[in-house]
Formats: C-alpha cells, sequence, structure tokens
C-alpha cells in the first residue's frame, strides 16, 4: 500500500482538516488546525507531501520520525500541527484498514467512556449563571471558563466579579475549571490564585505562561488546587522539564499541535511515570476529538476531555457540522463514549468539507491592548 495523495482544507470555523488516500482507495481524515495560523501549517504540510506520497501509509511511527527528525529544524507549532495532522489521519486510515478502532492498535481500551467538559462565558466571561444553566441541562457536569479579560503586570486585585462568577457556575451543580489563558502575569496571576484558593476549583489553567518554567515551582506553593497546562508545549521534550519540576498536576497536550495520537500516547505514558493526570486541550473540531477519544480508550490517566460543543468561536459551523455520524461525538449524562468504529470512528462529509474550502476562513484571534495603548495577552 502506497500513499498517493495528501489533501488539506480550510474549514470553518477555524480548522486545518488533512485527507491521506492510499493507492488501494483507502482514506485518513486528521485535523491540522493551529488557531490562526492555518496558513503557515498547509505551508509545512507541502514538505511532508514530498517526503511521504509512495509511503506506506501503515508505517506510521517511521513516518512520524521522518516528519519530525528528518528535517534539521523542529518542533515548534507549526511543525508539530502539520506532523500531527498527517498522523491523525494515518492512524483514521490503519485503523479503517485493518477494520478497527485505532484504540485496538494501541493495546485496547482500559475504559468505556470519558468525562467532558464544555466551555461557558467566553473570551470576556460573562452570562455565566444562564451558560452554565444550559451546559447543565445538557448534561454536562463541568465547565470550564476563562478567569479574566485583559490584566497589567500590577493593579488593585479587583477579584470579586471572578469569583462570583465562579460561585454562579457551582450553584448551577457544576465542577468549575478555571483558564488563567496566560493573560495574567506574576504578580497579579499569585493574588487571583489566592483569592480562587477556597472555592474547590476542579483545576487552575495555564496560571503562567509555558516559557516562564521557573516560575511555576513558587506559584504552585501558593495553592492546593491542581494545576493544569501544557497546550503551548508541541512534544515529549517540551514536557519533560515540566514532569521533572513536580509542580504539574494535569497536562493539557493538544493531539493537533503536539505530534498527533503517536506523540500524545507517548506524552501520556511519560506523565503516567509521575502520577500526573492527562485532560487534552480540544477546542477544535471533530476529528482532533475523535484522535482524543482515541488516547482516552487507551491511556489509564486521561481523566476529563474538553470539547468545542457549542463554543464561542463556533460561527457558522459546530462540532458536529461535518460529521455524518454526529452521535459519536454527542455528550450522554456528561460523559463521551469511546468510539466503537474504525479508525478514528468519524464519518467526515467530505463534499461539505470540499464546498466549505471553497470560502476558506482566515480565522484570526483579536488583539487587545491595555488602557496604556500597550499589547495585552489574548
Amino acid at each position: 500500500m502506497k500513499i498517493v495523495r495528501i489533501e488539506t482544507f480550510h474549514v470553518p470555523p477555524r480548522w486545518l482538516f488533512v485527507r491521506v488516500e492510499a493507492d488501494n482507495g483507502q482514506l485518513g481524515w486528521g485535523e491540522a488546525s493551529l488557531e490562526g495560523h492555518a496558513e503557515a501549517v498547509d505551508g509545512a504540510l507541502e514538505a511532508l507531501r514530498d517526503r511521504f506520497v509512495g509511503a506506506d501509509p501503515r508505517r506510521i511511527e517511521d513516518i512520524w520520525q521522518i516528519g519530525y527528525r528528518g528535517g534539521f529544524y523542529r518542533g515548534g507549532p507549526v511543525l508539530m500541527s502539520a506532523i500531527s495532522g498527517m498522523d491523525q489521519a494515518l492512524w483514521d486510515l490503519k485503523g479503517k484498514h485493518y477494520g478497527v478502532p485505532a484504540w485496538e492498535l494501541l493495546g485496547g481500551y482500559v475504559r468505556d467512556k470519558v468525562r467532558a467538559y464544555a466551555w461557558i462565558g467566553g473570551d470576556r466571561p460573562d452570562d455565566i449563571a444562564e451558560a452554565a444553566q444550559k451546559r447543565r441541562a445538557q448534561g454536562f457536569s463541568a465547565v470550564k471558563m476563562n478567569a479574566t479579560s485583559e490584566m497589567g503586570y500590577i493593579g488593585a486585585p479587583q477579584f470579586d466579579d471572578v469569583i462570583e462568577r465562579v460561585h454562579a457556575a457551582k450553584s448551577a451543580g457544576l465542577d468549575v475549571g478555571v483558564d488563567f489563558h496566560g493573560r495574567l502575569h506574576r504578580p497579579m496571576a499569585k493574588q487571583l490564585a489566592r483569592a480562587l484558593e477556597p472555592l474547590g476549583l476542579l483545576f487552575i489553567e495555564e496560571p503562567l505562561l509555558s516559557e516562564n518554567p521557573e516560575a511555576f515551582s513558587a506559584f504552585a506553593a501558593l495553592v492546593s488546587t491542581p494545576i493544569a497546562m501544557g497546550e503551548r508545549l508541541y512534544s515529549r521534550w517540551d514536557f519533560k522539564r515540566f514532569f521533572e519540576s513536580g509542580v504539574i498536576d494535569i497536562i493539557q497536550p493538544d493531539l493537533s499541535h503536539a505530534g498527533g495520537l503517536t506523540e500524545c500516547r507517548k506524552i501520556a505514558a511519560m506523565a503516567e511515570s509521575y502520577d500526573i493526570a492527562v485532560a487534552p486541550h480540544c477546542p477544535l473540531g471533530p476529528l482532533a476529538l475523535a484522535s482524543c477519544l482515541q488516547l482516552a480508550a487507551s491511556s489509564p490517566n486521561v481523566v476529563i476531555q474538553e470539547m468545542s460543543l457549542g463554543i464561542h468561536y463556533n460561527e457558522g459551523h459546530d462540532l458536529l457540522s461535518f460529521c455524518q455520524n454526529p452521535d459519536v461525538l454527542t455528550p450522554n449524562a456528561g460523559y463521551l463514549a469511546i468510539p466503537t468504529g474504525p479508525g478514528l470512528g468519524v464519518e467526515i462529509d467530505e463534499a461539505k468539507v470540499r464546498a466549505a474550502h471553497e470560502t476558506r476562513h482566515r480565522w484570526r484571534n483579536p488583539i487587545w491592548r491595555h488602557t496604556d495603548g500597550s499589547v495585552a495577552e489574548w
């Protein structure tokens, strides 16, 4: 079997799908979405086409190694997202070729379902009480929200509104994770963490940017709330220093950014040896989520799964818009079932994808500024 075609599709609202076709007609789909940089990842996939058209798609590990190590420059969000989309598509193709789910090829499943959580509140969190009630009505038992909008390095702490929003969500009977989104710098992050400590949060996510690993130890000493991070780490080598530091409780690799199913399975296994939980980052599309569920099926330390159903980014098209079998990714009583179909278990409506690509998206995140005009973290 040989790869004969590797195609990419810019699918709204902000996704990049990868389609791999073999000479026997077998297909695999993956997702290389890197929010705001689809064009750059598409360019990186040009190099992978040169490498892998003509390769045996069943040799997933070998293809991964060449994709990562076959050039002098490696790592980072663009190159690793390209590898991720290709890798997901290969697992999808191989599973379909043998008629089994990807998790069967990874050693079999360790669970029947995984707990899911949904987003509420948007980039500048508001209407939390109403949104929390809606998620509760959908069957979710856990949600995540942004802690704040833009914040400077210092200032008079005004965290009452943050605490009020958390209380509003918890009053709906939900467990709540709070995402700092890397928006806070060390002085304010410490104060907000202290303010949130009594609230019994599910986790605090990305309280500091991952490029400041030395600050995590000091931050961790201030709170007993579990600390989650990792959506801006792109390989097991990026995660290694955080495992060794002993201050991270939950890692959040993104299967469309961190090397696909192949690499994230290895990252999860490394985390298991440090007694660290895994909660994959996934505010993306159906193929990314389906890949996450293959990881959840085969990795014992996956504890909860993010999903993008109905989030504020999904304008015009939602998580299930391009699925022919949407029930596979539809939560039930706050859980997502492990897919049992071959490959990633999701059937993509190819005609609809091709039509959407005709008016390809150019999604960009907003640029925020402080009151003094300087650029703020988004």
